[in-house]
């Protein structure tokens, strides 16, 4: 039986469980994965969850890659990329499920930047109006948000 995942917060930790939870994958099992060893292997894992520690870069995107996700789903965001404000939107969906965003309302100078963005808000709410008329299950358009990359856009 499916259990959609609930996202508690924008933390790096709690999108990491989201999308273990949404592969069904258990903490043990990832930490193994990882190469943890011991009784307490798990625990790896759990801080990440926490936040009480937080994972290298390295180990991000390999968490990433045995999740089956973009890099960028995961990481640390910093705001210089595209790709973070763009996931912090998908995020934010999962939090508040009416949440709008309205491009007009930021002041972004970087032309290509803000080219960037605006495609992306063209193609999300495509996959939405999908989802919403059943065209696509809530599976897919998960799938959809944790594996998006404007480079394959390109």
């Amino acid at each position: 039986m499916y259990s959609r995942p609930i996202l508690r917060d924008l933390s790096q930790g709690a999108r990491i469980a989201f999308v273990r939870q949404f592969r069904a994958k258990t903490q043990d099992e990832i930490a193994g994965l990882l190469g943890a060893t011991g009784e307490c292997r798990r625990r790896t894992m759990t801080r990440y969850e926490k936040g009480d520690r937080n994972p290298t870069t390295a180990r991000a995107k390999l968490i990433a890659e045995l999740l089956n996700v973009n890099y960028h789903a995961i990481k640390q965001y910093d705001y210089k990329e595209p790709l973070d404000f763009i996931y912090t939107l998908l995020w934010m969906e999962e939090l508040l499920p009416n949440y709008h965003f309205d491009v007009d309302d930021v002041f972004i100078t970087d032309v290509d930047f803000l080219n960037t963005i605006n495609a992306f808000l063209k193609e999300w709410e495509i996959m939405k109006r999908k989802r919403k008329n059943r065209e696509i299950k809530y599976s897919t358009y998960i799938e959809w948000k944790l594996s998006y990359s404007f480079e394959d856009r390109k």
